[in-house]
């Protein structure tokens, strides 16, 4: 059966999207700060040598160099402001979400409704400023190591990590401000753009190595039709459901009777969306971002240790990332996205039951086992498709990356902006009838009032 969105979302038109002007303010609220996000990734910190850094960007952009510049949207490449991107605001929002986990006066804290959110958004920022400095200064320090520093020293080293470390709290305010007054999640909003606009260039260097002919005609058309094939893949799993049935029993509302209902509790096969990957992903950049640009004659022993077993492709770097957002995901669902014990409250609360099944105690339990069931599948289907491309990019040297945790958050975040669009559009649309409702019966109110009374 469609949904009210659904059909909503058939009967779009321009025109309609025109006469929601809250809707329209916030598009173009949202592609402003996005194009001033663009803007900065062209910012350059002081202190760079430019040639040397082209030359070694040209060299290492076919390495996992690639990779890392995708996620800042080039940022890291042209080391401009916003080179650190939002990974350490991402990695503290980890940090503090396991805490919370955890530590009971922060499980405490939680519950206590806005005011305890504010309070952990204000220790998820403190962690943001602790990870940015160090992962700042690591860069700095990677950067002198690499001769792409014009005048090395302490000068250098604080210029960059004040820029820096400010480039990502002037993003992660963007990113607050995209979500309360714009569109969409701002987060995963600013990733999604630094992906994209790296995406035709990624495209015209594969596209380049099959006309030279390091790749062959078929490579090409097979990676190209995978593709496809993996982005339709996502998007099927995405809006894949598994259906509780929900009974709610007869009751009197005033002097009426209402019927018994049946209705559904969906819950997603992938209830954590694309968060898993982007938390697994934000964990592996950061060695690889300081062994990147430091080279590796000047790395210490310790990074050239962990880059041996933990480098792209390497089997233990696949089998971490892989179990990292296994663990994600589990997490993820059962802390944020879908609380069995608040589920089975507020059925309860509601009168309904979940057919065979107590309510209170022993619903939360079963949707818990159920829960665990979908997760098996939705875990293993996001593994396996961030590790695809990372097995096919080092068996066949493909020099493309868009693919596994950058297809998931391009559909994910695509998925997730239509279906707030919709909303927006099905509320004004239930703005207007309720407001055409109220004119007519105001008119009728008024002819019944003017015509003369008959005898």
């Amino acid at each position: 059966m469609v949904s009210a969105a659904e059909q909503m979302a058939a009967n779009t038109s321009w025109a309609a999207l025109g006469k929601a002007t809250d809707l329209r303010n916030r598009i173009f609220f949202t592609i402003g700060l996005l194009i001033v996000y663009r803007l900065g990734t062209y910012i350059p910190v002081p202190g760079i040598d430019g040639a040397a850094l082209r030359q070694f960007v040209e060299q290492a952009s076919t390495g996992v160099a690639g990779i890392v510049s995708m996620f800042t949207g080039g940022a890291l490449g042209r080391m401009g402001i916003f080179a650190l991107g939002i990974m350490p605001y991402i990695s503290a929002s980890i940090m503090v979400q396991l805490l919370t986990a955890m530590v009971p006066s922060l499980e405490q804290l939680k519950k206590e409704g806005e005011q305890g959110r504010k309070k952990i958004n204000q220790y998820t920022r403190y962690g943001t400023v602790l990870l940015a400095t160090l992962q700042a200064y690591g860069l700095a320090a990677s950067l002198e190591a690499g001769d792409m520093v014009t005048d090395p020293g302490w000068y250098f080293r604080a210029a960059c990590v004040i820029t820096l470390v400010g480039g990502t709290m002037f993003l992660m305010w963007l990113g607050e401000q995209i979500t309360a007054r714009g569109i969409g999640n701002g987060i995963s909003l600013i990733i999604f753009v630094g992906i994209v606009a790296e995406l035709p260039a990624a495209l015209a260097q594969f596209l380049a190595s099959g006309q030279s002919g390091a790749l062959s005609p078929a490579v090409v058309v097979g990676v190209v039709i995978g593709l496809v094939g993996l982005v339709a893949f996502v998007v099927f799993m995405e809006r894949a459901l598994r259906k509780i049935t929900i009974q709610y029993p007869r009751r009197q509302v005033g002097m009426k009777m209402t019927e018994a209902q049946q209705s559904h509790l969906p819950i997603k096969v992938n209830p954590a969306g694309v968060i898993p990957a982007i938390f697994a992903s934000s964990l592996l950049l950061l060695p690889v971002t300081i062994s990147t640009f430091s080279g590796s004659d000047s790395a210490g022993p310790v990074m050239s240790t962990i880059l041996a077993y933990f480098g792209p492709g390497q089997p233990l770097y696949l089998a971490f990332f892989g179990g990292m957002i296994i663990f994600f995901a589990y997490f993820y669902t059962f802390n944020v996205s879908f609380k069995p014990d608040d589920v089975a409250d507020n059925l309860k609360n509601q009168n309904g039951f979940v057919p065979g099944i107590r309510p209170g105690k022993k619903t939360a339990d079963y949707l818990e086992y159920v829960v665990n069931r979908v997760l098996v599948v939705g875990s293993v289907y996001l593994a396996a498709v961030a590790l695809l491309p990372e097995i096919l990019r080092t068996q066949l040297s493909i020099p493309f990356y868009f693919g596994g945790t950058s297809v998931l958050i391009v559909v994910s975040v695509v998925m997730d902006t239509i279906q707030q669009v919709q909303s927006h559009l099905l509320a004004h649309q239930y703005e207007g009838l309720i407001q055409k409702s109220q004119l007519r019966g105001k008119g009728k109110a008024r002819k019944k009032r003017g015509g003369p009374a008959r005898r």
